[in-house]
């Protein structure tokens, strides 16, 4: 199964449903199930800026799964829909946001699997 690393808070966003879209720069064909491997990597400083979400910060485990839907071009637009939705979760950030990866059937793991993350889209096996 197809796996992602996404930094904390964001992949226990995703988990918790405030997020549906992973801002990413560069663009994927895949679609299908996907894991959400929260990385080992972790954004302080966004740790407060969410202190008023219900999350549960877990890095290096694998905490879910999504159906990946759509990548979509990320407009100025597209962008301001964002914003509409959720101006804290979609507000702009330090990071390159070219493409919205849509996610959809979002499950949280019960016991979320301990695992070292990789670069990209990688393969796990054990589900």
């Amino acid at each position: 199964m197809k796996a992602l690393t996404i930094k904390e808070p964001w992949a226990s966003l995703i988990i918790e449903g405030y997020k549906k879209y992973e801002l990413r720069s560069w663009k994927t064909n895949y679609r299908g199930k996907i894991l959400i491997h929260a990385g080992k990597g972790l954004e302080k400083e966004n740790l407060i800026k969410f202190k008023d979400y219900d999350i549960d910060i877990k890095p290096g485990m694998i905490i879910g799964e999504a159906t990946l839907v759509d990548c979509i071009k990320v407009t100025p637009e597209f962008q301001n829909e964002l914003i509409k939705i959720d101006r804290t979760v979609y507000g702009r950030s330090n990071h390159a946001e070219d493409f919205a990866w849509k996610l959809e059937n979002i499950i949280k793991y019960d016991k979320p699997i301990p695992m070292k993350g990789q670069l990209g889209l990688w393969n796990y096996e054990d589900v």
